[in-house]
């Protein structure tokens, strides 16, 4: 519409049932628009919603072993991580350390190689396993092809 004075521009925006929103105050005149501004913040938050709803969240499960597990134990507890891997989860594999087993890291060291070699085909290791205090820490990602937690295909792991 041009350049207006405020009180032409307000009584426009009067005439016509809309409000006049001041789009750039900085500008040299400053900017000015006529619209229904309960409208605009409606379609902004309707936009908002809808970029959350389609947000991909990273779910992680979390499985907890100890440097002398036995067997048995072992064998449950990678089924249960095989689960959530075709799930398309994450795992976070926790050993834990207790006293004077802390001496003997190596053994918490060689059940997550052991975990390396039984989940190859399944997950990878997504960095270097650490020790933190008195456990060691790994996490491990659905490998391409394998179904995500939201029940999509996935070609590669986030």
């Amino acid at each position: 519409m041009g350049i207006l004075p405020t009180h032409r521009a307000l009584q426009i925006a009067e005439e016509r049932g809309y409000d006049l929103v001041e789009v750039a105050p900085n500008s040299k005149p400053p900017v000015c628009r006529i619209m229904d501004y309960g409208k605009y913040v409606y379609e902004l938050q309707k936009k908002a919603k809808s970029a959350k709803k389609k947000q991909h969240t990273i779910q992680m499960k979390e499985i907890r072993f100890r440097p002398k597990i036995e067997g048995h134990d072992y064998d449950f507890k990678i089924k249960h991580i095989k689960e959530f891997l075709e799930q398309g989860y994450k795992v976070k594999i926790m050993v834990m350390f207790r006293g004077r087993e802390m001496a003997h890291k190596e053994l918490g060291f060689k059940v997550i190689d052991k975990l390396k070699e039984d989940l190859a085909e399944l997950g990878k290791f997504e960095s270097k396993e650490k020790m933190e205090g008195r456990t060691i820490n790994a996490v491990i990602a659905p490998v391409s092809g394998v179904k995500t937690a939201s029940g999509k295909q996935s070609d590669e792991s986030e």
